[in-house]
């Protein structure tokens, strides 16, 4: 009796010692503070005997590391968390993901379609799909996706914008003005002040530009690519140590560095 008493104290001792972890890993990452993320997922993934947890796990794990730019890491951590748990949808997404943005976009777009047949209606990875279709020139596919998310979220305001956003990228810079516009009266975001500062700087109106992106971040500080938007806007007014530090502030906030290094080659080589 006192050995199994034993046992189910310990279980409950390791039960609460991983809730910590996983709370100090959850807390790391809302400060975007991906070094410290990194290490609790890290022991997280390595200590957990439930698959589906250690699939949780290692996908946040490599979500971290992608954030600090450490791909290759990215990508074996993924690959741990599709081992662990093969239907995992979350998963699919972020291999989706991260290998169109490496440039196998045949290979993500396999993932993706993968993840949704686990879930039919998952939002983030239509999402992810339709930026993979444009990136191949497939407007038509883009946003037949992004409508698709519509018919089961009408209020997504990722489809919504990214639709304005397809209209932005084909040249209708007007119509993706008004989009944005109308977009903005029902629900002035941070993300719609970004997307139509992107559209008045491509419409060569850098004042209303950066005072849309300076909106975007009043309204939420950690929005990273509100920063990158800033970075353009300054660099085209040649302001570029202000530039190369909204970009600074744009990687420490998560965006992945090396998707920035054609405007990192911009800056000033400090001494």
């Amino acid at each position: 009796m006192k050995k199994s008493l034993f046992l189910l104290a310990a279980v409950f001792a390791s039960f609460n010692l991983n809730a910590q972890d996983k709370k100090i890993a959850e807390d790391c990452f809302q400060k975007a503070d991906y070094k410290c993320a990194e290490e609790q997922y890290s022991k997280l993934a390595q200590s957990e005997r439930i698959q589906k947890l250690q699939s949780e796990y290692y996908n946040n794990l490599g979500t971290a590391q992608r954030r600090l730019g450490k791909t290759a890491l990215a990508f074996k951590s993924y690959e741990s968390a599709l081992k662990a748990n093969p239907m995992s949808a979350a998963v699919y997404a972020n291999l989706g993901s991260i290998h169109g943005q490496k440039g196998n976009k045949q290979a993500a777009i396999g993932y993706l379609n993968k993840g949704l047949q686990i879930e039919p209606e998952n939002a983030d990875i239509y999402l992810t799909r339709s930026k993979v279709y444009e990136s191949l020139g497939k407007k038509d596919l883009a946003m037949k996706d992004l409508n698709k998310i519509l018919t089961f979220a009408p209020d997504n305001i990722y489809a919504r914008t990214g639709l304005a956003n397809l209209k932005k990228s084909s040249g209708d810079l007007e119509g993706a003005l008004k989009d944005y516009n109308q977009l903005i009266s029902e629900k002035p975001e941070s993300l719609l002040y970004s997307g139509r500062g992107d559209v008045y700087f491509r419409l060569k109106k850098n004042k209303e530009a950066l005072a849309d992106v300076n909106k975007a971040i009043s309204i939420d500080p950690k929005f990273a690519q509100a920063h990158v938007n800033k970075a353009l806007i300054l660099f085209e007014t040649a302001k570029p140590k202000e530039a190369c530090a909204s970009l600074d502030k744009a990687v420490s906030l998560g965006y992945e560095k090396p998707l920035l290094m054609d405007y990192y080659s911009k800056c000033e080589v400090k001494k």
